[in-house]
C-alpha cells in the first residue's frame, strides 16, 4: 500500500467535536503538524471527513 503525508492547515479550534476526535486521532494536533500514514480504508474515511483543513501529498 501506499503512504500519504497529512498537514493540518487550520486551527482546530472552531471544529466540531467529531472533527476534532477525528484530526487527534489521525495525530494532528497543531497548526502546520504533519503525519505520515499507510493508506487504508479506515485512514480514508477519516481524511474525507476533514479534508476541509487538511493538505494531502502521495508520498
Amino acid at each position: 500500500m501506499s503512504k500519504v503525508k497529512i498537514t493540518l492547515l487550520k486551527s482546530i479550534s472552531k471544529r466540531t467535536p467529531v472533527q476534532r476526535a477525528t484530526l487527534t486521532a489521525l495525530g494532528l494536533g497543531k497548526t502546520n503538524s504533519s503525519v505520515e500514514k499507510e493508506v487504508n480504508p479506515a485512514i480514508n474515511g477519516m481524511i474525507q471527513k476533514v479534508k476541509h483543513v487538511l493538505k494531502i501529498e502521495n508520498i
